[in-house]
This record gives C-alpha cells, sequence and structure tokens, in this order.
C-alpha cells in the first residue's frame, strides 16, 4: 500500500538483533532487544526461551506470559515455540511522542510459574523514516524595514519532523535570492532551524515583496521534504527595537499550579514614541505549541500565567520565547527566553501490582515459604517517588525485598487453621512524599487443615451415678469429645479400653456408641453385689496418622429401696406368735421386750423407725421409735389383762417406704421373780458383762476380810457348777430373770453405723445370752458386751459374736 511501510517490514527482519544477553537462573532478568517500528504482525522478534535458558516443552505447564503495556498488548509470546513476535504493530511515534531524541522503549515483565520466576525484558524500538517534514505554518510573513543593516537575521517557523536520529530535519534549502540567505542553527534538544539572514540591504522603492521557498530536508533513505513559502514585505524606517530588562528568565512553578496563576510578568520598553513605541508581547516561532497550550501570554501586558493544568511528570522543563513588538509602521521587535523549572508534588498515588499469590496453603508449610510475589512504583521523582511496602504486624507473615521494588511475602511464623482459618492481607505502600500517599490491595489467603490437634474431652474423668435395677441396654451418660480438626481429621470414634473384672471384660457389662459416646449398660445392675466400676474410654479421629485420647470413667451404682426390713429379734417362725412372760409386780419403765429388724439396703433406706401396728392399752405400753424398746408406762393394776397382744410394724426409711411385722403376745405372771431393772443402753468395751466390782464394795464396807474370802469362794464354786433357773426358764425368744437378777445389754452393729440392743440376763446361777438367728444374705455382727471386767460363766455358754454375710449365716449355740 504503501512502499515505506513495505521497505521497513523488509527492513525489520533483517535488523532484529539481541542487545543483551539474557542472563538466566536469575529470578528478575533484564533482557535486551531491539527492533523496527512498523513491523509485520506476527514477526519473530527473538527465541525468548532459548535466550533465557527455558525448557520449551513446560513452557505451556508453567504458564508463561507477558504483561499489557498502556491497555495494548504489543508483543507475546508462542508458548509452543517460546518465540516472543509481534502481536500488534508498533508505531514509535504513537508509543513516545515526546522522545524525540532519546530511545523508545517497550518494558515489560514475563512471568513463569512453578516455580514463579520474573524476567524484565526491554525491547528497544527503532525510528523508520515514515515521516515527512513540515511546517506548522505553510505561509510564514515577514515584515521588514528598508532600514535593516545588512547581516540582520529573522526567525523563521521550524520544520517539524516526528522521526528521529537521522530521519528527522536535517537541512533547509532556501529558493535563490539576491537579498537573503538563511543560517542552520541546532536547538538545545538538537532541532534543526533555520534563520533568515539578510544579506543585502532592502529598497522598498525597488521592491516591496520578496517571496521564497524554504525547503526542509531529512536525513532518510531515501530522503523526505517539507516546504514553506516565506512572504517578506518591506517596511518604512522604525528604528529602534523594543528591548527587555533580561535576555533569559528561569522561573520555578509548582506542578498542579492553579490555572490562572501568574508565572511572571515580562517588561519591554521601546525608545520610539507613539505607535512605533506601543509593545506587543507574542510567543516566537522557537516555542513549541505545547508550551503555547500550556501558558497564555498576555500581549498587551507581557504577564504569563498557567493555561493547563502542569504535570511535572509528563514534561519537567519548558523553554518559552517572547518577543515584543512594536506597533510603529516599521514594526520592531526585541526577545527574551523564559525558562520554566517545574517543582515536582507529591500528586501521584504509588502503584502495586501482586505479581503472584498462593492460596489457599496447608497450616503446616515451614517458615519462609514464599506465597507471593508483589511490585511497587511511584511515578513522582525524589522523595516523593520513593515507597515503602507494609503487611499488618499482627499477622505470622514478612516481607522480604527480592530486587528493586519486587517483594516476596513469606511465612515468618507457624500457622495454625484452628486459631485463624485465613488471612485478609492487606499490602499498603506508601510513598515518602509530604504528605505521603498511599494505595492497598488486600488478598485473601486460607489454610487447609493437617490432622495435628488431638480429640479433647470436656472433662479428663467422668463420675456418673447409675441407679441399680436398671433395664438392660440404657443408655447411662453421652461422653463427647471435640477435635477442632476439618473433614476426616475431626471424625471421632470411640472405643472402651478393655479392662477385666473378676474375670469379666468390661465390654461384658458396657457398651459405647462408636459414633457418638453413647454409654450404655449391657446388663442389670445388683447395689447390693456391685457398687462400681472404673474404666477408660478412648476417642480417635481418623486422620493420618490417626490421634487419639482417653478418659477415665467411674461408674456409682446408686442403692433403690428393693429390700423390705426383716424382723431378727425376737425371733419367730413364719407366721408364728412370739410369746414373752412377765411378771405382774414389774414397776413402770420396765423393759419387756425388744424388736430388731435390719434391712441389707444402704444409707437411708435402711433406716427402720418402729411403731405400734396394735396396742391394747396406749397407757400400759410404749415404743422407741428407734430402737425398738417396748417399756411400760405405768405398773399393772388387778383390772389389766393378763394376755396382751402387741403388733410391731419396723419401716425403713426409703421411698417408697417397705416394713415387716412381728406380733407379739405378753402374758403377766405372778412369780416372785423380781421385775426387769431398767435397762440402759451403753457403749461397752468388752465381751462378758458382771456386778462383781458392785458387790466387792459392798462386801468391803458391811463385813470383814474372812466373809469377803467366804463370798469370793462361794462365787469360784457357783461358776465351775452353773445350773440353770427353775422360777422362771427363759423362753425361746425373751429372757425372764429371778428376782435378784441384773440385766445387762448387748449390741448389734449394722453396717451403717445404727446400733441396737440385744438382752443378756444374769441370774443367782449363771448367765444366760440369748443369740437370735440372722437372716440369710444379711451383712451385720451381733456381739454381747460385758459391764464389768470379771469373767463368769452362763448356763449355756460364754458370750460370743454373731456375725452374717452377703452369701451365708451362722449363729453360735
Amino acid at each position: 500500500m504503501f512502499p515505506r511501510f513495505q521497505l521497513a517490514n523488509d527492513r525489520a527482519h533483517i535488523c532484529v538483533f539481541l542487545c543483551l544477553t539474557a542472563i538466566v537462573n536469575t529470578v528478575f532478568t533484564v533482557t535486551h532487544y531491539s527492533v523496527p517500528e512498523e513491523m509485520e504482525e506476527g514477526s519473530v522478534v527473538a527465541n525468548l526461551a532459548t535466550d533465557l535458558g527455558l525448557d520449551v516443552k513446560t513452557l505451556n505447564a508453567r504458564k508463561i506470559r507477558v504483561d499489557v503495556v498502556a491497555n495494548k498488548k504489543y508483543l507475546d509470546i508462542n508458548k509452543d515455540t517460546g518465540e516472543l513476535f509481534i502481536l500488534e504493530r508498533i508505531d514509535r511515534e504513537f508509543l513516545c511522542p515526546w522522545k524525540t531524541t532519546s530511545s523508545c522503549f517497550l518494558k515489560i515483565d514475563a512471568t513463569i510459574e512453578n516455580p514463579i520466576r520474573m524476567f524484565n525484558i526491554e525491547v528497544e524500538v527503532t525510528d523508520i523514516n515514515d515521516n515527512a517534514p513540515h511546517f506548522r505554518r505553510g505561509t510564514m510573513h515577514l515584515d521588514i524595514s528598508e532600514s535593516t543593516a545588512v547581516g540582520e537575521r529573522f526567525s523563521l517557523n521550524n520544520a517539524v519532523d516526528p522521526d528521529v536520529g537521522v530521519n528527522s530535519v536535517k537541512n533547509y534549502h532556501l529558493s535563490s535570492s539576491d537579498h537573503f540567505a538563511i543560517e542552520i542553527q541546532t536547538g538545545r534538544d538538537g532541532t534543526k532551524f533555520a534563520d533568515l539572514i539578510l544579506k543585502k540591504a532592502l529598497d522598498r522603492e525597488q521592491q516591496a515583496v520578496h517571496n521564497l521557498i524554504l525547503t526542509a530536508v531529512d536525513g532518510g533513505i531515501p530522503t523526505r521534504t517539507g516546504t514553506a513559502s516565506i512572504i517578506v514585505r518591506v517596511l518604512d524606517v522604525n528604528d529602534n527595537a523594543p528591548k527587555f530588562d533580561k535576555e533569559k528568565y528561569v522561573i520555578d512553578v509548582m506542578e498542579n499550579s492553579p490555572i490562572g496563576s501568574l508565572v511572571i510578568k515580562l517588561n519591554a520598553t521601546d525608545l520610539d514614541e507613539g505607535s512605533n513605541s506601543d509593545i506587543v508581547y507574542s510567543y516566537s516561532l522557537y516555542t513549541s505549541e505545547k508550551t503555547q497550550n500550556m501558558f497564555n501570554l498576555n500581549p498587551e501586558n507581557g504577564e504569563i500565567r498557567v493555561k493547563e493544568m502542569i504535570n511535572y511528570e509528563d514534561l519537567k522543563l519548558y523553554e518559552i520565547e517572547v518577543i515584543a513588538a512594536d506597533k510603529g509602521p516599521n514594526s520592531l521587535s526585541g526577545q527574551c527566553k523564559v525558562t520554566v523549572q517545574v517543582t515536582d508534588m507529591n500528586d501521584n498515588h504509588p502503584e502495586i501490582s501482586v505479581k503472584s499469590f498462593q492460596s489457599p496453603i496447608k497450616e503446616n508449610e515451614p517458615v519462609d515459604t514464599v506465597i507471593a510475589v508483589v511490585s511497587v512504583s511511584d511515578k513522582d521523582s525524589g522523595d516523593n517517588g520513593v515507597v515503602d511496602l507494609h503487611i499488618p504486624h499482627n499477622m505470622p507473615f514478612r516481607l522480604r525485598e527480592s530486587s528493586d521494588n519486587y517483594y516476596e511475602l513469606v511465612v515468618s511464623e507457624p500457622l495454625d487453621r484452628e486459631k485463624v482459618p485465613e488471612y485478609e492481607i492487606t499490602f499498603t505502600v506508601t510513598d515518602r512524599g509530604s504528605p505521603p500517599l498511599s494505595d492497598n490491595d488486600t488478598m485473601t489467603l486460607e489454610l487447609l487443615d493437617v490432622n495435628d490437634n488431638v480429640p479433647q474431652f470436656p472433662q479428663s474423668f467422668y463420675t456418673i451415678r447409675m441407679m441399680e435395677n436398671n433395664a438392660p441396654g440404657a443408655l447411662i451418660s453421652s461422653l463427647t469429645a471435640f477435635d477442632p480438626d476439618l473433614h476426616e481429621n475431626q471424625y471421632l470414634v470411640y472405643f472402651i479400653i478393655e479392662k477385666e473384672i473378676a474375670n469379666t471384660s468390661m465390654s461384658m457389662l458396657f457398651s459405647i456408641n462408636p459414633e457418638n459416646g453413647n454409654l450404655y449398660a449391657l446388663k442389670t445392675f445388683d447395689y447390693e453385689i456391685e457398687k462400681d466400676f472404673l474404666f477408660h474410654i478412648e476417642a480417635r479421629d481418623s486422620g493420618s496418622p490417626p490421634l487419639s485420647s482417653n478418659v477415665t470413667v467411674h461408674i456409682i451404682i446408686v442403692d433403690q429401696n428393693d429390700n423390705a426390713p426383716v424382723i431378727v429379734s425376737p425371733w419367730r417362725a413364719h407366721g408364728s406368735v412370739v410369746e414373752e412372760k412377765i411378771p405382774r409386780s414389774t414397776d413402770k419403765g420396765s423393759l419387756v421386750a425388744k424388736v430388731i429388724a435390719l434391712d441389707t439396703d444402704s444409707v437411708h433406706n435402711s433406716r427402720i423407725t418402729y411403731q405400734f401396728l396394735q396396742v391394747p392399752d396406749a397407757t400400759l405400753f410404749s415404743l422407741d421409735q428407734y430402737n425398738g424398746e417396748i417399756r411400760t408406762m405405768r405398773m399393772f393394776s388387778y383390772r389389766d389383762q393378763r394376755h396382751h397382744r402387741l403388733v410391731v410394724v419396723a419401716k425403713d426409711n426409703g421411698e417408697p417406704a417397705l416394713s415387716a411385722t412381728v406380733t407379739i403376745k405378753l402374758s403377766t405372771v405372778e412369780t416372785a421373780v423380781k421385775a426387769y431393772s431398767d435397762m440402759t443402753e451403753v457403749p461397752l468395751e468388752y465381751d462378758i458383762f458382771s456386778d462383781l466390782n458392785l458387790y466387792l464394795v459392798i462386801g468391803l464396807g458391811s463385813v470383814s476380810f474372812l466373809l469377803l474370802i467366804t463370798i469370793l469362794v462361794t462365787i469360784v464354786l457357783k461358776c465351775q457348777k452353773p445350773k440353770a433357773s427353775k422360777a422362771a426358764p427363759p423362753c425361746r425368744n425373751s429372757v425372764a430373770s429371778e428376782r435378784n437378777s441384773t440385766i445387762a445389754d448387748s449390741t448389734l452393729v449394722s453396717n451403717d453405723a445404727y446400733w441396737y440392743s440385744l438382752f443378756l440376763a444374769e441370774t443367782r446361777k449363771g448367765k444366760l445370752v440369748v443369740r437370735q438367728p440372722v437372716p440369710k444374705g444379711s451383712r451385720y455382727i451381733v456381739s454381747s458386751i460385758p459391764r464389768g471386767t470379771g469373767l463368769t460363766d452362763t448356763s449355756d455358754s460364754a458370750a460370743s459374736t454373731l456375725q452374717a454375710s452377703t452369701t451365708s449365716s451362722s449363729s453360735s449355740t
């Protein structure tokens, strides 16, 4: 279509070359290439994989990619071959509009993963001669006084060529003229411009107008040219030109200065008078259009004010050339240069770019593991462009600078998902300007669970009370452990740790649901046989490897009132009536009978109280509700019946209460036997009971020493030949004493520390101990305890102890 473009493309395939060999095996490498502008799309720049030392076969898997530059992706990478190729035509003048002399670079980043590596690539776009020089004004008008001296120079509008280097404007040519010539000048930025030189004095009367053609020629191959017309009008004499106070002014202006703010007020003076001294200020042709658009010059007073917002990052220096021309018939002018230096302000926020970020990660990732790669930048200069990157201090991460303005986010402390399952990591970049500006970017890091927590029970020891007589399969309790891990690491299985008691495994007595920890009883328990169990339960998670913990369980069997009291004294055959005989002359308060009941339950279920269920005369007999003693409330009278039927009920303290009854048939007899003396229960310490000490005291006080010896001999003889009392033989269930007998106490001790009394009768011929049989299965001890210290033979046997165990009972004869 355009021969110059075709030529450029042909040259492009030849001129591509590698400027700097890539440094491989380095995370951040700067690789330089050079390409001419306007290359065909698809043209190969270089084999990036070869230059960077990368395996072509892994490019796809490692996701190699390049960044976008200025919203355009000029270059891309062929992932199959590793070649860097042109994706879109590159116009150097569009890409670098203000870089007329310096190099134009495309700076892109190439990124690969697994592991993450970054490569900085600089592609220099070289210029081709695709633009012709052109003048901003096609016609230039010059008014020159006829009195102008030879050698006077006049500024001409310079030609502009967007190309650079040899392709820019290199020379000017002026059409043939006897009066004028041109002189080529070079500006500070290398720009070529021409001054019109008067080489011969003008004569308006001979020629009022001079038409010249100015041609600009660039240095490209082939060369390109542009032309402009110069119309020189010869004016009448005005021999004084305006002059400025200074030839050069240097002004500092802060960027982002308000529009309309004053930069400088120029002052020029003209020694002429009248219209020849009226001055008009204007920009010279050397002042660029961008500068004229940025600043406004008041033609009347010479004030230069800000016209558009000044941006330090766009251009740091502006050069202005101002012409002061008078209004004389033949206008003369003077000029000065104003250099405006832009002072940087901190008006650009720093930028942050997360190049790579790994999420999720395992909670047991080691310290110094790289999680993310972040780059930062700031367009400002000086301290305003120096940036610092921060993350919150209360996180187990830190930033590590890997290269200029690149940072790695690494793990600084061990992670724990159970404490913090995820982190909101905010990267904050702040410059060092005044005031500082900042930017931030927040990323979410999720942690994956590992099995690092042991199951935990709420308690280390469980005490569980369970009522006896439970139903088999009854739920005892729910022992639930907690594991803060997730998924299979959290799923728990419960076991009973095997332990044998009396050759019986715990798994035969109890069962636990492996999924929820519910503990069940597999059999019915009896408090009187089994009172407690102690074993361990283990909770194990399903992680790999599994973790476990155990807890101690103490099962206490709680007693129920499932045993009724049993009457053990006075003993009688099943269904029979107990018969007792007492003298009719018995005193008030005498003990006539005593009921003793036993209960194999425990604690309050075995506490027994006694009541009359049937009593013929409530004024004659009383019953102690705690010890079961039946006593006379008064002496018998002739009106009282001889036979009395007493029904006593023994009731336990359970809920509901259980009871047993005994019927005592009490008969009064006319006998010389002395009435029962008062029997008081006292705690005793010996197995044989006697009043010998009392007799000794009386004997020592009333008779002589000889009488005392006689009494002692008599007592010894009685002990050797015991005889039963004929006056009042004892019945099976009670003791009937002679008139001179004494009554001692014996004590029944139960397993709950309650005390009960039995009877021990002592007659003149000896002692009689009444032993009552104890029901099978009870746990009681019956013992007779003497008051004195002396030993006396009884009519049947010496005092003895009665024991009953849980499996059998025994009685002494």
